[in-house]
């Protein structure tokens, strides 16, 4: 029989951290033993699917744990989930009660594949804003702050990437007809003590919104302050979850790496080969989508790799061939893709589903060159690949804003979206089935403050990038 609740949560709390998934995951395993597999007293009439069943058990102690051990717990959460198919989940997700803990989890997992939710998130009371102040909403969401701050590293190592998320968040800004915020920028320095000194000037200079800071670091720092009672948007991921009513927004490459790997799912892909860079990039996009591609039943046959310039891979990549690969995640440069592609045609994987990540169109530019990578898909803005109505063209717009041309029109588009989210958190937040069309792709809310984006994709035709007819 499952254990009682209230002795789970003695025991867990009496092990060291690195334990507590182990005696949770028995908790699970014992929950799943029961005649009626179900997701907690209120729900005890309803027949749940036994890895849902069993991720509900862990959901049930997610409030206890802290630090790493909440992450592993999460992450089974979410590997459970992923084992469930699309009309199994969206079922249960629908049976479960409001305010159960588990329901966050599940609308996670319909959101990520594209799947309507049965009901809004369960949001607290922290996630209003503290908005009493500003005029209500217009009918289409818009409710900007009154007093924005916006925490950004103006000077230091991060400065240059700065300089395109500042111009596009301004462009989006002075774009606005409609009521804006008072708006004042803040100097982090790139440095946590920096960011923390920003944030604490902001609140007691009045501002009632907070965007930024821009590095992993800051981020990671001032999550990890006792109190944030000014709500925000950070702009990158952190080592930990957001707070409550917190927000995050990044383009990191582990989104590259998730996007990449339900983008092969989609196509009923079930095996890859994965080729990573040696670069930081590379590599976290690699264990991204071998970790997305595992939950969701795919298997990875190897992993390889390289360095900018790979060399001769002809005899590794002969073995990989016959492993059975039926797609292959290229998480490298531009260059070092060129220089790939005719040794994966030579070892029979030129026919296979190839899928890179953003930094696939670093260091291309030339056409004559860039045709060895015509048939790679890759996610990508949809400013850049489409147009928005709201942006001149991106082309139009690099040749007279030197921070939204080349490499940097990324991280301007991503600016842009900063502030559209700034002006329409509330909506996601509030909403169901909510979402914004942006300069960076499609963007919702998912149940514990994260923005989930949805890239558009291109792929390489006469060694230009071009948009897939269906948006991938």
């Amino acid at each position: 029989m499952p254990l009682d609740p209230p002795v789970a949560r003695t025991l867990s709390a009496r092990l060291r951290p690195a334990q507590c998934l182990v005696a949770l995951l028995l908790v699970a395993l014992l929950a799943s033993c029961a005649t009626t597999p179900s997701a907690g007293p209120a729900t005890s009439a309803v027949r749940f699917a036994p890895a849902f069943a069993n991720a509900a058990t862990l959901a049930r102690q997610d409030a206890a744990l802290s630090g790493q051990a909440r992450t592993d717990n999460a992450r089974e959460i979410d590997r459970l989930l992923a084992t469930l198919d699309d009309a199994t989940l969206a079922r249960d997700a629908a049976a479960l009660p409001s305010g159960d803990p588990l329901y966050n989890f599940a609308g996670r997992a319909l959101q990520r594949r594209g799947l309507p939710l049965p009901r809004p998130f369960d949001r607290g009371a922290q996630w209003r804003f503290d908005a009493g102040n500003r005029p209500p909403a217009d009918s289409d969401g818009y409710r900007p702050p009154v007093k924005l701050a916006v925490l950004l590293p103006l000077s230091g190592n991060l400065a240059t990437a700065a300089a395109p998320v500042r111009d596009g968040l301004l462009a989006g800004y002075y774009g606005e007809r409609r009521r804006r915020p008072e708006i004042q920028f803040y100097d982090t320095t790139g440095t946590a003590a920096g960011a923390t000194a920003a944030y604490a000037r902001a609140t007691a200079e009045g501002a009632d919104f907070v965007v930024g800071p821009l590095g992993r670091d800051e981020v990671s720092a001032l999550f990890q302050q006792p109190e944030l009672a000014t709500p925000m948007l950070v702009l990158n991921r952190g080592t930990v979850a957001p707070p409550d009513g917190k927000a995050g927004f990044s383009l990191a490459p582990e989104d590259d790496g998730i996007a990449a790997a339900e983008y092969v799912l989609a196509r009923e892909r079930k095996t890859a080969l994965i080729i990573e860079g040696s670069d930081d990039n590379g590599r976290r996009a690699s264990q991204a989508f071998r970790e997305r591609f595992a939950e969701r039943g795919g298997r990875v046959t190897r992993v390889i790799s390289v360095p900018e310039a790979p060399g001769d891979l002809s005899a590794v990549l002969a073995t990989a061939s016959q492993e059975g690969a039926d797609a292959v995640f290229l998480a490298v440069r531009g260059s070092t893709a060129r220089a790939l592609t005719p040794q994966l045609a030579l070892a029979g994987l030129g026919g296979k589903t190839r899928v890179g990540t953003s930094q696939l169109t670093s260091g291309t530019g030339k056409p004559e060159e860039d045709m060895a990578l015509d048939g790679i898909a890759f996610p990508t803005e949809a400013w850049t690949s489409r147009g928005v109505p709201a942006l001149p063209a991106a082309s139009v717009t690099g040749e007279r804003v030197p921070t939204a041309r080349g490499p940097a029109a990324r991280l301007f588009a991503f600016g842009y979206d900063a502030w559209l989210l700034t002006a329409y958190l509330e909506k996601l937040a509030t909403g169901i089935n909510t979402d914004l069309q942006g300069a960076t792709g499609r963007l919702q809310l998912d149940g514990f403050g994260n923005v989930v984006r949805t890239p558009s994709w291109s792929t390489f035709a006469g060694g230009r990038p071009a948009p897939i007819a269906d948006g991938g």
